[in-house]
């Protein structure tokens, strides 16, 4: 593994590419920041917004993706104060937190109308473990509905303009093309949406699924799209994104914070909304050997706020641990719904493993403490 010369990221992150001098498309993105015109780009919003905004007042001028979280609760916020009247669609989460719960209902009373679409629980199990067995991600379907619910109200509503929030692509990095585009639209959800190979036909006859279980977790199609006008936009691309300036702004409009530092976390103000949330994390982990702690550490030393060794010893302090629990639940009451044992689970985690990468015992197997930890072969460019 070779690790980013100004943060903490490793070149096993999918996606990111490091330059001659040793550093991610990630920092040398964010790099950029500084040249932007960011008052050009706050116009230029308002002329699109002016665009799409409802010049009777009969209709919603734009739907708004949310999930109750920091970011979406910011979202909201913001649109409000351009005055703007939004439509809020939520796509539920798999297993909601009180915390998701008592958020959402606090962005209803920033002021706006309201949509919850939750998808049938019975399928939703069933793809929460056909995600988790086959490709090794537990909030598979979660993923997908983000993007293709609220598109699909937009059709429904006949409401063009979704407002998305960052470009993942950009923040976290990826290809300079994808990183620079200010939409979102199918080719952007099929390449870096989530999907990790799976396609939403592939599930038909898994577990007696139909196509008709699949609705709310398919695209809509191209007339569709074009019949409606439909536009995504990501709201980053317009106004400079920073995932603790979001925190700190709607918590000041509201938004509840968990108690203490969330699992394999830095910080209290982010994923509060599901539980299934830790096992997402500890996936990613097993795969590339590193969590979000790291993503969390790389973006607050790109922002001055952490040094490169402080961020790399709150990662070996934080990433990685062993999903026991999530938000306060405990890990055998999160399965329960997905009817896998706790020994099930560990087999699925170990078959995800990339061992290359994780120290093992002379017969190949992987070495855990008595928590059930990993220990990295390398944590530094300099180890």
């Amino acid at each position: 593994m070779r690790y980013c010369k100004r943060c903490v990221m490793p070149d096993t992150k999918p996606d990111l590419w490091f330059d001659d001098a040793g550093v991610c498309s990630a920092c040398l993105s964010y790099e950029q920041r500084p040249t932007v015109d960011w008052a050009a780009r706050r116009k230029e919003l308002v002329c699109i917004l002016d665009q799409f905004r409802s010049k009777d007042g009969s209709h919603w001028d734009c739907i708004v993706p949310v999930s109750g979280g920091k970011d979406s609760t910011y979202q909201v916020s913001r649109l409000l104060e351009f005055g703007m009247n939004p439509l809020a669609v939520t796509a539920t989460t798999c297993d909601l937190s009180d915390i998701g719960r008592k958020n959402i209902e606090n962005l209803k009373r920033l002021g706006v109308d309201h949509v919850e679409f939750s998808p049938n629980p019975v399928v939703r199990a069933k793809l929460n473990r056909i995600g988790l067995t086959r490709v090794g991600d537990i909030s598979w379907p979660e993923h997908v509905g983000i993007f293709t619910i609220p598109v699909r109200a937009a059709v429904q509503y006949r409401i063009p303009l979704i407002i998305w929030g960052e470009n993942s692509q950009n923040e976290y990095g990826g290809p300079a093309t994808a990183a620079e585009r200010n939409c979102l639209d199918r080719r952007w959800l099929e390449e870096f949406g989530g999907l990790l190979g799976l396609r939403v036909s592939d599930l038909i006859g898994i577990e007696g699924i139909e196509n008709r279980d699949l609705i709310p977790y398919t695209y809509p199609t191209d007339e569709e799209l074009k019949a409606a006008q439909v536009t995504g936009l990501f709201l980053g691309y317009f106004i400079p994104w920073d995932g603790l300036t979001n925190a700190l702004y709607s918590v000041a409009h509201g938004l509840t914070t968990f108690s203490t530092i969330i699992e394999g976390s830095l910080v209290n103000y982010e994923n509060l909304d599901n539980h299934q949330t830790g096992i997402h994390d500890y996936f990613k982990f097993l795969k590339f050997a590193f969590g979000r702690a790291t993503d969390l550490a790389c973006l607050h030393i790109r922002r001055g706020r952490l040094t490169r060794e402080d961020g790399l010893k709150l990662v070996k302090m934080n990433d990685g641990k062993f999903p026991w629990s999530y938000l306060g639940k405990p890990l055998d009451r999160i399965l329960e719904p997905l009817d896998l044992t706790m020994e099930e689970f560990i087999k699925i985690c170990d078959r995800f493993t990339n061992k290359s990468l994780f120290v093992t015992d002379a017969r190949g197997n992987l070495v855990k403490d008595k928590h059930g930890n990993l220990t990295k072969r390398v944590y530094d460019n300099e180890e």
